[in-house]
């Protein structure tokens, strides 16, 4: 890609974006990898139990408030 296409904004958009949903799908994988192994105890089955559900929902809840956390202290320079 040469520089003057990196200047068009419909190009600079569509990078946002891509950069945007590389970033969530960042975090689906990390928030997986951190909930899973603490959550899910039994064999895999068809369904979670109403524990692991609950486990889960919970871990993936924290996990999202400590990543906002996170991300407005570095944003605000503290």
């Amino acid at each position: 890609m040469d520089a003057a296409a990196l200047n068009n904004p419909r190009v600079k958009k569509l990078l946002e974006e891509e950069r945007t949903k590389a970033i969530a799908n960042q975090l689906v994988a990390k928030l997986t990898d951190a909930c899973w192994d603490k959550c899910i105890t039994g064999s895999i089955g068809s369904s979670f139990s109403r524990s692991e559900v609950s486990c889960l929902s919970n871990c993936a809840k924290r996990y999202a408030e400590l990543k906002m956390l996170t991300m407005q202290k570095f944003t605000s320079g503290r």
